[in-house]
């Protein structure tokens, strides 16, 4: 087994995980199989804990594992299907650690960090790593020198000399001083230092900038980082299109580099169909816009993290497409005081979409947004909270005795619970409780009303789909027949036929809710088929 290992010095946010994954396409497009790891130091024992405004989104995994969003970006661009194994964190080691230390598997020793933490590290990185895969790219969280992220530097400056065949790559910042007005290497002198005096020397520098790396520069850090100036390699900003950075590397032969190290000889990367896409999104020119009206957005700024997949999901729907993506961000909570319409008309929004959540807040601003895109015929896609408040505003709406209707999350004691809490859900744990991972969709067509066939033709007419999932509220299975007498057909349901997952309004262009997060499974070359839409059914 060959491991590229990625460590970040300096500051938090330089694209640790867009590099890590930029690799492994080029490795890929060099015909090796790859797969990754990502390390968060953190003490949690996954992401499902966390609040999106300090962490960014949960990505879900196809086995239900909550993780950090670099899994996303690892699974999109690779295209692979990783697993919760592929998330390592403090709390993960921690927790094993102690339940060996309770069997005895310790035959009475001291348990301490060395060896015992650093080698369960090791042990957890080479049972992920495994055949079929020839290389396995390994993305330390953090910052080298921060005191939560030593025991992994350690694990994985003894995994190096244990393997071999071991490159690591460290990303920096090369900032430029307004005043001075050239870029200054002291900053990544000072972290190559730091991840040397802890048992750690970097192959390749990736140098992270505004501008393309200036000679002077790249020498520079070459002769004071002890590596060759060919493994000095400029990450400057491509502005959004993230697409072009495993061209970037390409052009700076960055994969001769990981391979030299690695003792590889393969053939020549090959990126035409990577390199055609990242031309199309640079070209397109007809804008496509959509209101996001998420709640996960703070006072001063947009918290995109919040909403990556979703996000990455309408910009592979998009250029596939050949839509130009333009995403207005909408909290919800200011549509609450009625003026919905007016601030989505104002936006001139093509469709919109409301993404999942917990808790109540915002809620009755997405309600509204459902509202306004039901009544006046704009296109809506309503994702696991997104659905839930497409049928609360539709009972509230519609049937004329339920203008109290709400779900048991927001209010315990309604009269009208059109959402209910799932039995399999649990109220005083909340880290893994919820309903998690790839579950099965059966498509459930109306014979006698002409509703029902929208969504199964968007998935190319099978008869089921597999997405993944991350709730614990539910449409009340007791509501659903009067539901579709008034017309909002229930088109996807779980295999016993009692859980709703897909639900489509008859008389109307588009008008979609799914419980699952289909986000979590489009790829850039193949969108989810909910994003794109109506188009899907026109395409197939």
């Amino acid at each position: 087994m060959k491991y590229v290992v990625v460590t970040g010095g300096g500051m938090s946010g330089l694209g640790k995980g867009v590099t890590s994954s930029s690799v492994g396409v080029l490795l890929q497009a060099c015909g090796l199989r790859v797969t990754c790891i990502k390390i968060d130091p953190y003490l949690n024992i996954d992401a499902g804990t966390m609040s999106p405004f300090e962490h960014g989104e949960v990505f879900v995994l196809q086995d239900g594992g909550e993780a950090d969003l670099d899994l996303g970006n690892y699974e999109r661009f690779l295209d692979v299907t990783l697993t919760s194994d592929n998330n390592i964190t403090t709390g993960k080691i921690n927790r094993t650690v102690m339940e060996k230390e309770r069997r005895g598997a310790y035959l009475g020793k001291t348990v301490q960090v060395v060896p015992h933490v650093t080698d369960e590290i090791q042990d957890w990185i080479q049972r992920v790593a495994h055949a079929p895969v020839d290389v396995c790219v390994i993305e330390l969280g953090g910052t080298v020198g921060d005191i939560e992220s030593c025991p992994f530097v350690e694990a994985l400056a003894e995994l190096s000399y244990r393997v071999g065949d071991f490159c690591l790559i460290h990303v920096s910042h090369v900032p430029v001083l307004s005043a001075v007005g050239e870029q200054k290497t002291k900053p990544t002198q000072h972290s190559v230092r730091t991840l040397r005096s802890l048992g750690l020397a970097p192959n390749i520098l990736a140098c992270r900038s505004n501008s393309p790396l200036e000679g002077y520069a790249r020498e520079k850090l070459a002769r004071s980082c002890h590596v060759s100036s060919g493994s000095v390699l400029s990450l400057h900003d491509v502005g959004k299109n993230v697409w072009r950075v495993p061209i970037l590397l390409r052009d700076q032969k960055a994969h001769e580099a990981v391979l030299r190290v690695l003792n590889l000889d393969v053939k020549e990367p090959d990126l035409k169909e990577w390199t055609a896409r990242a031309e199309l999104f640079d070209a397109l020119v007809e804008p496509v816009r959509i209101a996001l009206v998420g709640k996960y957005m703070g006072l001063t700024r947009i918290n995109k993290d919040a909403y990556f997949s979703v996000e990455k999901a309408l910009l592979h729907a998009s250029v596939a497409l050949r839509k130009k993506l333009a995403v207005d961000w909408v909290p919800a909570e200011d549509l609450e005081d009625g003026t919905a319409q007016e601030v989505i008309v104002r936006k001139g929004a093509d469709g919109i979409l409301v993404p999942g959540g917990f808790g109540d807040r915002g809620v009755e601003g997405k309600i509204l947004a459902a509202k306004h895109a039901r009544e006046n015929r704009i296109p809506y896609l309503g994702i696991c909270l997104g659905m839930q408040v497409a049928v609360i505003e539709f009972a509230r709406s519609v049937l004329l005795d339920m203008q109290d209707a709400n779900s048991t999350e927001f209010d315990a004691e309604t009269k009208n619970p059109c959402v209910v809490f799932m039995p399999e859900g649990s109220r005083t744990h909340v880290g893994g409780t919820m309903r998690l991972g790839s579950r099965r969709t059966y498509f459930h067509h109306n014979d006698h009303h002409d509703v029902g066939c929208m969504a199964a033709r968007l998935y190319g007419n099978v008869s089921y789909v597999d997405e993944r999932h991350r709730h614990r509220y539910e449409v009340n299975p007791e509501m659903v027949a009067r539901f579709e007498e008034a017309g909002l057909w229930f088109s996807g349901r779980d295999e016993s036929g009692e859980r709703m997952e897909i639900v489509e309004l008859g008389e109307h262009p588009f008008y979609v809710g799914v419980q699952f997060h289909p986000e979590f499974k489009s790829r850039p070359g193949k969108p989810s088929p909910v994003f794109t839409g109506k188009t899907q059914i026109l395409i197939n």
